[in-house]
C-alpha cells in the first residue's frame, strides 16, 4: 500500500513510479496550462515570492510532457477511479487529445465548465470567465455520489408532484391512472448538478489565499472529491502547487498524496496542511440574487442614460460610464423620506472616498433645503421629473 496523507517534492513522471498501481481512486491535476509565461506571485506579507515557468516553445513539447504523466496515472487508477484535469482555452485542445487517447472516448463523462466573475481588463475581445475541467472515468464502473441543485424558478409544480412518460408520439406527458387520476412522482431531490459550476474566484483579501499563482477556491475542489470519492479513499494531485487538493481532501476525510517539484510549493501545502483555512463563500450561500441591492425607484429615473448600477453602496446608485475630467460620476436620488441634507452628505462622503470631480442628486422634494454649512462643491442638484412638472404648476 502507498504511503498517504504526505506531500512530495520531485518531477510527479518519476515520482508517480513509486505508488502502487491500481490504488489511487481519484487523480485531480492543475498542470501548466500552455500559457508560454513565468507565472509569479508574492504570499500576503509580501516575504516569499512563489514561481514556474509554463513555457513550452512548441504544443509537442507540452503534448509530449503531459502525455507521458497522465499515462502513468491511468496505471495508478483502480478500475472505479476517475481523473480530473483542469486547463484553459490556451492548452485544452491538446489536454483533450490526450485524455481521448489514453483513456478512451468512451470512459470521457463530462467536459465541467467552472464559471466566476472576473473584474474587468483592456485587452479586446470577451472577458475570460470560465475554465475546463476534463472529468474521465477509468472504465465504466467508477465511483460516482450525485448532488443536487435547486429547481428554476421557472419550473411547473406539476413537473415536481406528477409522475412523466411518452405518449404514442413520444411527446412527454403527465403519467395517470386508468380511472384517469394522476400519478404522484417520486422523491425529488432536487435538479441533479450539472457540468457549469458557477463557483466564485478567490477574493483577493480571501483568508484562504496564500500568495500562490494558480491557486483554486477549496470550494471547486470539494466539489470534486465529493461527487468522485467516498471517505477513507486515496486522492492523487500530481501538480499539487499550494496543496488545495490535499487540503479539501483532509477536510472531507479523504487521505492525499500530493506532488510537486518546487521547494516552495511543498513546504506551502505542508504548512497549510497544519493549519488549514477555508474561505465560506456568502456568494454561493445567499445567490446572487441577493446581492441585488440597487433601488429599481431611483435607477428608473436614469432610464437614456448609460449608466451602471450600484449595489451594496448606500451613498450611490449609479455610476455614470462617461468621465468628467478623468473621474466617475455619481448619482444619487434623495429617497421620499430622506432630507435633501441627509442625501447630500451620503454623496458627498462618497465623492470624497472614490475621488471624484462631479456628484449628482436629483431632488424629490420641494420642501427640503440643504443646509447652509454643507459644502457641496462639485455636487449638482437637479429635480426630478415629478418635482420638474409639480413646479410647472406653481
Amino acid at each position: 500500500m502507498s504511503k498517504t496523507n504526505v506531500i512530495l517534492q520531485g518531477d510527479c513522471l518519476d515520482t508517480m513510479r513509486s505508488i502502487e498501481t491500481n490504488s489511487i481512486d481519484l487523480i485531480y491535476l492543475d498542470p501548466p496550462f500552455f500559457t508560454e509565461k513565468t507565472h509569479k506571485l508574492k504570499n500576503r506579507e509580501r516575504t516569499v515570492e512563489f514561481s514556474f515557468d509554463d513555457v513550452w516553445g512548441s504544443n509537442k513539447a507540452y503534448a509530449d510532457f503531459l502525455f507521458e504523466r497522465i499515462t502513468i496515472m491511468k496505471t495508478l487508477l483502480k478500475e472505479t477511479g476517475s481523473i480530473f484535469v483542469h486547463c484553459d482555452k490556451n492548452g485544452e485542445h491538446i489536454v483533450r487529445a490526450i485524455l481521448d487517447n489514453v483513456f478512451g472516448v468512451d470512459n470521457f463523462q463530462s467536459e465541467i465548465i467552472w464559471t466566476y466573475k472576473r473584474w474587468s481588463n483592456t485587452k479586446k475581445g470577451l472577458l475570460p470567465s470560465h475554465q475546463n475541467i476534463y472529468f474521465y472515468s477509468k472504465g465504466p464502473s467508477f465511483t460516482f455520489n450525485p448532488e443536487y441543485t435547486d429547481y428554476s424558478e421557472s419550473t411547473n409544480v406539476d413537473q415536481i408532484l406528477q409522475k412523466r412518460t411518452r405518449d404514442i408520439n413520444n411527446k412527454v406527458v403527465y403519467k395517470r391512472e386508468a380511472d384517469g387520476s394522476i400519478q404522484h412522482s417520486d422523491e425529488k431531490r432536487g435538479v441533479p448538478l450539472g457540468d457549469v459550476w458557477d463557483i466564485p474566484y478567490l477574493n483577493p483579501k480571501a483568508k484562504e489565499r496564500v500568495g500562490y499563482p494558480t491557486q483554486k477556491p477549496l470550494l471547486l475542489l470539494e466539489r470534486i472529491i465529493n461527487i468522485a470519492s467516498n471517505e477513507d479513499d486515496i486522492v492523487l494531485d500530481p501538480f499539487c502547487g499550494s496543496g488545495t487538493t490535499c487540503v479539501a481532501a483532509q477536510f472531507l476525510r479523504r487521505k492525499f498524496i500530493g506532488i510537486d517539484c518546487s521547494d516552495d510549493a511543498v513546504q506551502l501545502a505542508k504548512s497549510r496542511l497544519t493549519s488549514p483555512i477555508k474561505t465560506e463563500s456568502n456568494l454561493l450561500k445567499k445567490g446572487r440574487s441577493a446581492y441585488l441591492s440597487a433601488d429599481q425607484n431611483a435607477l428608473s429615473l436614469l432610464v437614456g442614460l448609460d449608466f451602471n448600477p450600484i449595489h451594496r453602496n448606500k451613498g450611490i446608485d449609479a455610476i455614470l460610464t462617461e468621465l468628467y475630467e478623468g473621474t466617475p460620476v455619481l448619482i444619487r436620488v434623495q429617497r421620499e423620506h430622506e432630507s435633501l441634507t441627509t442625501a447630500a452628505e451620503l454623496l458627498i462622503a462618497a465623492k470624497k472616498s472614490k475621488k471624484a470631480k462631479k456628484a449628482i442628486l436629483i431632488r424629490h422634494h420641494r420642501d427640503n433645503l440643504l443646509e447652509d454649512e454643507i459644502n457641496f462643491d462639485g455636487l449638482d442638484i437637479i429635480d426630478s421629473p415629478a418635482l420638474s412638472i409639480a413646479k410647472s404648476f406653481d
